[in-house]
């Protein structure tokens, strides 16, 4: 009974539990002034997180206690050194907590292989590493703000509750797209525009193709690529296999792009307006246009972020 209400619970943009939370949502929100609608909003992202599993809400509001203390502070000392302390600091910190949530498991499993190869009893943890929803997304949104407040980029956020809404928005929670501090809190701290009949029809057109995206597509193909590849391999003919590459790679389109579509379209009839996320992939001509049109804000965070800091170009 437990698991079944824990399923009911879970917020998918495509279950119906999710849409009767957004009507809710966005009625109280459009009832509203600014300042006490963001304070609604983030309520409702930790609530929206909380569905998810509670037990992880420590997690961002640790992330964004942490950032917002880093940014003001190393944006409030003279000394160069104090400020790459500060920098460091919160990158160390950052990717040590995703690094042992996302790859701990992984480490132990492999780690048992080698001692079973031995002979050797495997060791066994009291405790079993549960991933955390989204918390590459949030991790890495709040890595840029931080470092986008040490290169200059960005002021710091003055309200602590503004800077956790822009953490913590509920719609791009959970799969993206990846926001820039330049881009998204601005829209935070000011005032936002109503919403009207532009905005609603471009909303709707992103949340319907969305879910054409997750149900129609992604959901189908996700049947046909489990069944192809969950035969033995030499039951397989070539055909086959490939059919289910192919089933693959539209599922995972259809996951990802439909995730982020509907993210776009309901942010938009909140007031927000997120970055583009996928841009037609697979009509790219070439490996370098493939990755400017998947996943557009991963892309190009690692771009920003991790492969020019280390002398791309």
């Amino acid at each position: 009974m437990g698991e079944i209400l824990h399923q009911i619970l879970q917020m998918w943009f495509n279950s119906f539990s999710f849409w009767i939370f957004f009507v809710v949502v966005f009625y109280g929100a459009s009832r509203l002034n600014h300042r006490h609608q963001n304070r609604f909003l983030l309520v409702a992202s930790y609530a929206f997180y909380g569905f998810w599993d509670w037990r992880f809400l420590f997690l961002i509001f640790f992330t964004t206690v942490f950032e917002f203390v880093s940014a003001r502070s190393l944006r409030s000392s003279s000394s160069s050194l104090v400020k790459r302390r500060w920098v460091i600091a919160s990158v160390v910190v950052e990717l040590s907590i995703l690094g042992f949530f996302k790859y701990f498991g992984f480490f132990l499993e492999e780690m048992n292989r080698i001692l079973d190869w031995l002979q050797l009893s495997h060791w066994e943890p009291g405790l079993r590493i549960l991933l955390p929803v989204g918390i590459s997304f949030y991790t890495f949104q709040a890595l840029s703000y931080t470092i986008d407040v040490y290169r200059g980029l960005t002021k710091p956020c003055r309200q602590f509750l503004d800077f956790a809404l822009y953490i913590s928005f509920f719609p791009q929670l959970v799969a993206g797209p990846i926001e820039r501090s330049h881009h998204l809190l601005p829209q935070v701290e000011n005032p936002r525009p109503v919403l009207d009949e532009k905005r609603f029809r471009e909303g709707l057109y992103l949340v319907l193709l969305g879910m054409f995206l997750k149900v129609v597509i992604a959901d189908n193909m996700a049947w046909l690529s489990n069944d192809v590849f969950g035969r033995e391999p030499n039951l397989m003919n070539g055909a086959e296999v490939l059919v289910g590459v192919y089933a693959f790679a539209f599922q995972i389109y259809g996951d990802f792009s439909g995730y982020s579509a509907i993210a776009i379209g309901i942010a938009k009839w909140l007031g927000f307006d997120l970055m583009e996320n996928f841009r037609r992939p697979y009509f790219a001509s070439n490996p370098q246009d493939f990755w400017q049109r998947w996943h557009i804000s991963l892309s190009t965070w690692l771009r920003d972020y991790l492969y020019i800091p280390l002398g791309g170009e």
